[in-house]
């Protein structure tokens, strides 16, 4: 897709610093850095979203994240863990609309990354958490 960054820099484009490389996927540093070590997974082939991927594209693509991950955390021994995340549309901060897999290394629990989820749990019955996991289940096919 030729508007597409990542596209670009896949293509030799733009640079990048690069830390891995094959037939399907490129994963290089994060611009942002969120913290030391900040690195983007992402496919070669232009994918807009985790709901565009075949399964062997998504076999192919997540066979390589825990090598990346583990050359990450061992790059530097003050890491103690790795979020990995995937944002998937724009409600779910996606910003680059190529898909792509960060990779975030944790020093510390105040090393300037933050997540958290909400605990609603007083918010479901086991009526509606049945009604919920019976219409993902109606809709996984084969």
């Amino acid at each position: 897709m030729k508007d597409c960054i990542f596209c670009k820099i896949v293509a030799g484009e733009i640079p990048s610093y690069t830390v891995y490389e094959d037939d399907v996927v490129k994963a290089f540093l994060d611009i942002s850095q969120g913290t030391p070590g900040h690195t983007l997974v992402i496919p070669k082939k232009h994918v807009p979203n985790i709901f565009e991927y075949d399964e062997e594209l998504a076999a192919q693509v997540f066979s390589r994240i825990p090598k990346i991950a583990r050359a990450v955390k061992e790059s530097n021994p003050d890491i103690q863990g790795m979020n990995i995340v995937n944002n998937n549309g724009q409600i779910a901060y996606q910003s680059v609309f190529h898909s792509h897999f960060h990779l975030v290394p944790r020093y510390t629990a105040n090393d300037d990354f933050g997540m958290t989820f909400k605990d609603n749990s007083n918010k479901y019955d086991a009526d509606q958490l049945k009604a919920i996991q019976e219409s993902i289940v109606a809709k996984m096919g084969d």
